[in-house]
């Protein structure tokens, strides 16, 4: 099962977001919330109340649905940072002139997951089934003849 929470018309850059959730992206949610409190970048605090929001709103499905949620197996599926509007500015410059600038705005996404007891991840995405294992395929050769004088050719 995915865990979701969203936060979105963040006034901070998404390129500043990413270097924030880049490091929690992958790890346990009591590292990522003890990495998060002792980064000094000022999104850190905004994505540590949105990871605590993702692992309550893993609280809440799994006492709501009866869903059997263990919240100590919880990691950080994936966290993303995606560009929102943007809000165009202009600044004065010199001799009447004016510069327009752009202030960024970003929409952070994180997504949480169960781990299994030999480590590989429970989660499945709603509505997605698992492929079944396929048959390793194997490339067939072209069996190439050459002609003298010719360049090689296909046989059929």
């Amino acid at each position: 099962m995915e865990f979701r929470a969203q936060a979105r018309y963040m006034r901070v850059s998404p390129q500043k977001a990413r270097l924030v959730l880049d490091l929690i992206k992958g790890r346990r949610v009591e590292d990522a919330l003890n990495t998060l409190a002792f980064t000094k970048k000022r999104v850190s605090a905004t994505v540590e109340k949105l990871l605590r929001s993702a692992v309550e709103n893993a609280n809440h499905l799994s006492t709501e649905k009866n869903i059997d949620v263990d919240v100590d197996n919880l990691y950080v599926k994936s966290a993303v940072a995606n560009d929102g509007p943007r809000m165009k500015r202009i600044r004065p410059a010199p001799m009447g002139r004016a510069y327009r600038y752009v202030r960024r705005i970003a929409h952070i996404e994180i997504a949480l997951a169960e781990r299994g007891k030999n480590g590989e991840s429970v989660a499945t995405v709603v509505g997605e089934e698992r492929p079944a294992k396929a048959p390793a395929r194997t490339k067939a050769k072209s069996k190439v003849k050459k002609v003298a004088g010719k360049k090689t050719a296909k046989a059929r």
